[in-house]
């Protein structure tokens, strides 16, 4: 059920640097919404910026009976809607229009997932944790960033019993490196889950395909393509795709996706795109 509110914001909680939580008070969306779904909020209640922006559901949040009455947001401050976004405050109201786009496909059977993060790439993956958690899943987050300020939210993962892995690429925190790199020696180790989750810089997302295809282990992808409008109407989120072989294709990013199987994708031409 596609929803179009004024949530209120609940509250904004600072990670880091540029890095921070919102959470809405919404429960329509929080009921519909499933793993792997955005929604788009216009990050100021006036018309600048004109466009609403996508963010992955992050959190599903619940009273304390268990009732879900809201979601929440992962936000990178990187230009002028995420900015205006950073500095909402508790009563605030924004309008947003969700759940959207493709959810991440169920495990089946339940055994053991990997989800690979860079970064803001992290977003999906805690209702998706929430979801699996619940179904007795195994899981593992390989979880990279450049630096240390890049790493937040660990304890969140960790209630959820997920085995947490990280890595930044100047050894601040972690293993040093790329996230790809502990990755790779998994699987080399014959460790095989039953599926590979991966979000987060393009370049890294097809290093994750190509390894999980080497591996024959299946791998979803949530895209972050650039959105105008979140319903299939702008083109703007356009996304080349393959079936069966064949020369590529686009579809509609926020329509088919964000969610897509890695191997469905035209990773040499999707990098050019850009997203």
């Amino acid at each position: 059920m596609l929803v179009d509110l004024s949530a209120e914001v609940l509250s904004n909680t600072r990670l880091a640097p540029d890095y921070n939580v919102v959470a809405f008070a919404a429960p329509s969306i929080a009921q519909a919404a499933r793993p792997g779904q955005f929604v788009m909020i216009r990050t100021s209640p006036g018309l600048d910026p004109l466009l609403r922006r996508p963010f992955s559901i992050f959190e599903h949040l619940r009273d304390a009976d268990g009732r879900l009455v809201g979601f929440s947001i992962l936000n990178k401050r990187v230009g002028a809607g995420t900015s205006k976004l950073y500095d909402v405050r508790p009563g605030d109201r924004l309008s947003v229009l969700g759940p959207l786009g493709r959810a991440f496909e169920p495990v089946h059977p339940p055994h053991e997932a990997w989800m690979v993060a860079g970064g803001v790439g992290l977003a999906p993956f805690a209702s998706l944790a929430e979801a699996l958690a619940q179904r007795g899943t195994t899981m593992t987050l390989f979880y990279g960033g450049r630096r240390a300020a890049d790493i937040y939210c660990e304890d969140l993962f960790e209630r959820l019993g997920v085995r947490l892995v990280v890595t930044t690429e100047d050894g601040s925190r972690g293993e040093p490196g790329r996230v790809t790199g502990p990755l790779k020696r998994a699987l080399a180790d014959r460790q095989r889950p039953t599926t590979i989750y991966a979000c987060g810089p393009t370049p890294m997302m097809r290093a994750v395909a190509d390894l999980g295809a080497e591996a024959g282990v299946p791998v979803f992808v949530s895209l972050e393509p650039v959105m105008g409008c979140g319903m299939g109407g702008c083109y703007s989120c356009v996304v080349p795709v393959r079936q069966d072989g064949g020369p590529s294709h686009l579809v509609r990013g926020c329509l088919d996706g964000p969610v897509f199987d890695a191997s469905a994708l035209d990773w040499a031409r999707l990098e050019g795109v850009g997203h």
